[in-house]
C-alpha cells in the first residue's frame, strides 16, 4: 500500500512539473542561457559566481536560492540550489513560488504611473486630493515615557514624497516612538482590505513634517489604495489587467493557488541551539499566503516566480516593453530610476541624522546616484530593492543589466555568514570583459 501510494504521488508530481513546463515554455523569455561566446562576461567569472551561490546553500547561511543574471536581454545564469521546504527536503527548483514581500513595491509603482500616464495624478499633488482623511494630519514633534507632542502639518505631503518615503508616515516594522506602536496596536498591515488600512493610518499622527527626512513606511499601501480609488478596480484587479496578464507574470498573485502549493517555499532561520536551518511557522495573527482573502498588500503581498520577476525586470531595462507588451512609456521608465529626494536627503537620512551617502529614491526604488559616495562598483542611476525574506534585485541601466536573487529567510542568520548582496556585485562587476 505504502509503495503504491509514492508512486501514485511521484507520478503526479511529473504531470504537476510538466504541465508548469509546458505553460512556462510558451514564453520566449527568459527560456536559456548564452553560450559563453555570446555573454559579456568571463565563463570563469560566471563559475566563480554560480560556485559563490551554491558554496552560501552548502553553508546553511540560507536553505535554497534561485539566482539570475542578465544582460541586453540575454541570460548569463540562471541557477537553482539548496531546498525549499527543509522538513519535507522539497528541493528548490527555478519554477519555485517565492514571498517576495517589499518587492512588491516597484510593481505598485508601475502601476500608478500608468494612471500617471493617463493624467490621473501629478508628483505636485497633495495625497489628501485622493484621500480628504489625511488632509488634517497631525505630527509628532517629540516625545518622552509620559507625553506626545503634536502639531499641526506646516504643508500636506505630496504624491512625490509618498512615492519616495518621505512623506511623513511610519510603519510599525520597527521602532518604540509612539507613530509607530500605534501602527502595531491598531494593526495596520493585518487590515481585511486598504480602506480598513487607511482609516487606521487617518487616525496615527506622522513621524515628521513632511520632506524632513527618509522612513520606510506604510506609503506603498497607500499607493495601492490610490489606484483603487482612481480606477474603481480592486487593486488586484487592475495589476492583473495592465501588468501581470500583459506581460504574462502567471505566478505572481496574493496567495498562492492550491494546485501551486507543492512549488511554495517556506521561511528558515537559523536555530543556534540546534546549529542548524529550521523551518519558520506560518503566522497565526493574519491570513497566511494560501489564503484567497489577504489583504491585497500593495507594500508587500506578492508571491512571484524568478521566471515572472525577472519578465518584470527585463520590461524595466527595456524602458518599459517586453516582446510586444507596452506598459510604460521609456519617460516614465527613466522618471521612477531618478533620485527625487531634496538635495541635502538621502536613503535613511534626516535632519538629525545623515543618509546613506550616494543614494536617493525615485518612484519605489532606491537609486545609486553617485556610485563613489556609495562606494558600489555599480553604474550611476542602479535601482534596486530587496524583500523582508532576503529576496534582492538591482538594474544597472548604463549596462542593460540586472540580477535577482531569491531566497526564504527572516530572523537569526548563521554566525560568520556571508554578505551575499555584496559577494554578489563583487564578483558580477569582476567577471565583466569590458
Amino acid at each position: 500500500m505504502q509503495i503504491h501510494l509514492k508512486i501514485t504521488t511521484f507520478v503526479a508530481l511529473l504531470a504537476f512539473t510538466y504541465t508548469h513546463i509546458t505553460v512556462a515554455s510558451e514564453f520566449s523569455w527568459p527560456q536559456s542561457e548564452m553560450s559563453p561566446s555570446q555573454s559579456d562576461f568571463s565563463e570563469s567569472g560566471i563559475e566563480k559566481l554560480d560556485q559563490a551561490m551554491r558554496e552560501i546553500v552548502k553553508n546553511q547561511d540560507v536553505a535554497g536560492m534561485v539566482w539570475m543574471l542578465a544582460k541586453d536581454g540575454k541570460v548569463a545564469t540562471l541557477e537553482s540550489a539548496g531546498f525549499a521546504r527543509l522538513d519535507d527536503q522539497v528541493p528548490m527548483r527555478k519554477d519555485t513560488l517565492f514571498r517576495i514581500y517589499s518587492m512588491t513595491k516597484p510593481v505598485t509603482g508601475v502601476a500608478l504611473m500608468i494612471l500617471h500616464e493617463q493624467g490621473l495624478w501629478k508628483f505636485d499633488d497633495p495625497v489628501s486630493k485622493f484621500i480628504p482623511e489625511f488632509k488634517e494630519l497631525q505630527v509628532m514633534e517629540s516625545f518622552d515615557e509620559n507625553k506626545t507632542n503634536l502639531v499641526p502639518m506646516t504643508r500636506e505631503p505630496t504624491m512625490r514624497e509618498l512615492l519616495n518615503h518621505s512623506a511623513g508616515f511610519g510603519y510599525g516594522l520597527r521602532g518604540d516612538d509612539p507613530v509607530n506602536k500605534a501602527f502595531r496596536q491598531k494593526q495596520v498591515l493585518a487590515s481585511s482590505d486598504l480602506t480598513e488600512l487607511v482609516d487606521k493610518v487617518a487616525q496615527i499622527p506622522l513621524l515628521s513634517q513632511p520632506g524632513e527626512q527618509w522612513y520606510y513606511s506604510i506609503a506603498v499601501d497607500i499607493q495601492g489604495y490610490i489606484v483603487e480609488k482612481l480606477t474603481g478596480m480592486s487593486y488586484g484587479s487592475f495589476l492583473e489587467e495592465h501588468i501581470l496578464e500583459p506581460l504574462k507574470m502567471t505566478d505572481t498573485s496574493f496567495f498562492v493557488k492550491q494546485e501551486d502549493q507543492p512549488r511554495f517555499a517556506e521561511v528558515h532561520n537559523w536555530d543556534s541551539e540546534r546549529h542548524r536551518l529550521v523551518q519558520r511557522p506560518h503566522r497565526q495573527d493574519r491570513p497566511n499566503y494560501l489564503d484567497p482573502s489577504r489583504l491585497e498588500s500593495g507594500g508587500g503581498g506578492l508571491v512571484s516566480s524568478i521566471h515572472d520577476y525577472a519578465r518584470f525586470l527585463q520590461m524595466l531595462v527595456n524602458e518599459g516593453s517586453l516582446e510586444g507588451a507596452r506598459i510604460l512609456t521609456p519617460e516614465s521608465v527613466r522618471i521612477m530610476r531618478t533620485n527625487s529626494l531634496r538635495d541635502e536627503l538621502d536613503i535613511r537620512g534626516g535632519t538629525d541624522r545623515p543618509g546613506q551617502a550616494g543614494v536617493g529614491f525615485g518612484v519605489d526604488f532606491a537609486v545609486i546616484y553617485d556610485p563613489e559616495l556609495a562606494h558600489s562598483p555599480q553604474g550611476p542611476g542602479t535601482y534596486y530593492w530587496s524583500g523582508a525574506a532576503g529576496t534582492w534585485f538591482w538594474i544597472d541601466p548604463s549596462k542593460d543589466m540586472f540580477w535577482i536573487g531569491m531566497i526564504q529567510a527572516r530572523g537569526q542568520r548563521r554566525p560568520g555568514s556571508a554578505n551575499m548582496r555584496g559577494v554578489v556585485t563583487d564578483l558580477v562587476y569582476d567577471s565583466l570583459k569590458n
